[in-house]
């Protein structure tokens, strides 16, 4: 853990094709990281068992879905997720970039 975050220190983590990531921060109870979305990434619409979650658009366009409901979000906007409802993502433009929060952390994140 740090105290302070440097992006320019921090190399981007490749999550998935189209999808990178930095952990900006975290403690056992919060977390909070940066990721930047290729035109047309999906994050797959999925449920988390444990971890509530805001995501707050930096820059860019997305179309979000929560619980069955869907919005296009650009930058400045956010949403929330409480665990166990479903929610997922699009990017509609190039270099999207998102600032994910979790609490409790992901530790599945910094292994």
């Amino acid at each position: 853990m740090y105290s302070f975050f440097s992006a320019d220190e921090h190399p981007w983590e490749q999550v998935s094709e189209g999808i990178k990531r930095k952990v900006v921060g975290f403690t056992d109870d919060l977390m909070a990281m940066h990721l930047c979305y290729d035109k047309g990434a999906k994050g797959a619409v999925r449920k988390r068992e444990i971890h509530d979650q805001i995501v707050y658009v930096v820059s860019g366009r997305f179309e979000a879905i929560v619980d069955g409901e869907k919005q296009q979000l650009k930058a400045g906007d956010a949403f929330t997720v409480k665990k166990l409802l479903d929610h997922g993502i699009t990017a509609l433009e190039q270099n999207s970039v998102l600032l994910d929060i979790f609490s409790p952390s992901r530790e599945d994140f910094l292994s």
